[in-house]
């Protein structure tokens, strides 16, 4: 029943589809209270210079973004190319066309936006991409999800555990679209500043480029207003990062925190901050709620 009416949303049109997504991530605000208080603690984190009030509208302007990342999330999947035509701008894809030309395969380093999986489509109506990703837990999604990426986008999917295939695909010669900005204790991890706080720290970004001599190639998408008027998606592709991996991988890591974090305030209602970035603290847990 939920597939239907999703499907039967996708037929909105994109504007209008967009702003009920945006009006039912604002009602989430009052229906999520755990995920409106970690959204709260990670915006008091980061952006301590601003007042509550101004963190507070930026809390509900981050609910409003995800509600559109589900609306972008069906359109994904279902809706047609003409749909989403003339909506969007690739800048830097040079970056990935000289690596490409070169025989290399690609860390396509990214952060966790709400854009997310509209980005990948979008990308690969120019440039093939394998994408790392967690399946998900329901079987009836998870199929749906994978049609929709092979109806609609040539992206190949690894599961995010798996390190090998990760490795193979990047030393055959592909564009490998990875995200280790979401805080998780694994074997290369360490704790280190994000916005200025400590958090556990993803540091196998630059093991992975020693190990596959692939650039690390920064890519975010942001959405905003089409001159015209209505959506229109911004991806924006940097030039490969100088001297990662630099045999340090703890000082690579905090190069790469800060990159995420200037992507996160050119847009700071579009970054997940719904996750628990600032969880698995040594002796403390900053989303504990004062009794």
């Amino acid at each position: 029943m939920l597939v239907g009416l999703l499907r039967l949303l996708a037929l909105l049109p994109l504007r209008v589809a967009l702003a009920l997504g945006a009006g039912v991530g604002r009602s989430t605000w009052w229906l999520l209270p755990g995920r409106r208080h970690i959204t709260r603690v990670n915006l008091a984190i980061a952006f301590p210079e601003r007042s509550e009030a101004e963190r507070e509208a930026l809390g509900r302007a981050h609910f409003a973004a995800v509600g559109m990342g589900m609306i972008e999330l069906i359109s994904c999947w279902w809706a047609p190319e003409r749909r989403l035509r003339g909506r969007y701008e690739i800048e830097g894809g040079e970056h990935l066309e000289q690596a490409l030309a070169a025989g290399q395969g690609v860390i396509l380093l990214s952060a966790h936006f709400t854009s997310l999986e509209l980005a990948t489509r979008l990308l690969c109506q120019r440039f093939p991409v394998t994408a790392m990703y967690k399946p998900h837990r329901n079987p009836v999604f998870r199929h749906v999800m994978q049609a929709g990426r092979d109806t609609h986008a040539d992206v190949q999917t690894i599961p995010f555990n798996d390190v090998r295939g990760m490795l193979r695909a990047i030393k055959a010669g592909k564009i490998v679209w990875y995200a280790p900005d979401q805080s998780r204790r694994i074997k290369f991890s360490a704790v280190l500043p994000f916005f200025g706080h400590p958090a556990v720290t993803n540091i196998a970004t630059s093991r992975i480029a020693r190990m596959t001599k692939a650039p690390v190639v920064p890519f975010f998408m942001y959405r905003e207003t089409h001159p015209e008027g209505g959506p229109y998606w911004r991806l924006v592709i940097a030039p490969p990062l100088p001297e990662i991996p630099s045999g340090d991988d703890e000082a690579d890591a905090v190069r790469i925190n800060a990159l995420f974090e200037g992507a996160a305030r050119r847009a700071p209602e579009q970054y997940l901050w719904m996750h628990r970035k600032f969880k698995g603290l040594p002796g403390r847990d900053v989303y504990a709620r004062s009794s």
